[in-house]
C-alpha cells in the first residue's frame, strides 16, 4: 500500500455506512409491511371461518368481527383503523362468506426510520358453508 492511500479505506467507510444503516432499515421497514400483509390475510381468514359456523347472518358478522379483532390482537399488529366488511348475501347452506379486512398500518414507528404516513392492508377470504348446516333466516 502506497503512503497516499493510507486513510482511503476509513475516509470511504466513513462515507459508506450510513448509506448501508438506511438501506437495513428500509429492509426492516418492508419486512414489517409484509408481515402486516400476512397477518391482515391470516385475520380474514379466521373471520370467514368464525363466520361461516354461525347459524344466521347478524351472528356470522359479530363473529367475523371479533375473529378479525382477536387476530389482530394475539398477532400485535396495531391497526390506526380496522374495518370487517361480511359478505353474507350466500349465507345459505352450500353457499359462502366472505370477508375483507382492512388495517391502516403506521409508518412511523417502523424502527428509527421515522416514515411519514400509514399503509391500508387489505384481505380478504371467503368461506364455504357446510351443506349440512342448518341456517337461520334473518
Amino acid at each position: 500500500m502506497r503512503q497516499r492511500d493510507a486513510g482511503s479505506a476509513v475516509v470511504e467507510l466513513t462515507l459508506i455506512a450510513p448509506v448501508l444503516v438506511l438501506l437495513l432499515l428500509l429492509v426492516v421497514a418492508a419486512g414489517r409491511l409484509a408481515g402486516s400483509r400476512l397477518e391482515v390475510d391470516g385475520a380474514a381468514r379466521q373471520a370467514a371461518r368464525a363466520a361461516s359456523i354461525e347459524r344466521s347472518p347478524a351472528a356470522a358478522t359479530r363473529a367475523a368481527d371479533r375473529a378479525a379483532a382477536s387476530a389482530l390482537a394475539e398477532r400485535s399488529v396495531r391497526c390506526r383503523e380496522m374495518s370487517v366488511t361480511t359478505d353474507i348475501s350466500a349465507f345459505r347452506p352450500g353457499g359462502s362468506v366472505t370477508v375483507t379486512v382492512r388495517c391502516t398500518v403506521e409508518l412511523s414507528d417502523v424502527a428509527l426510520l421515522r416514515l411519514p404516513g400509514d399503509q391500508t392492508i387489505t384481505g380478504s377470504f371467503s368461506e364455504v358453508i357446510d351443506v349440512h348446516r342448518g341456517v337461520i333466516s334473518p
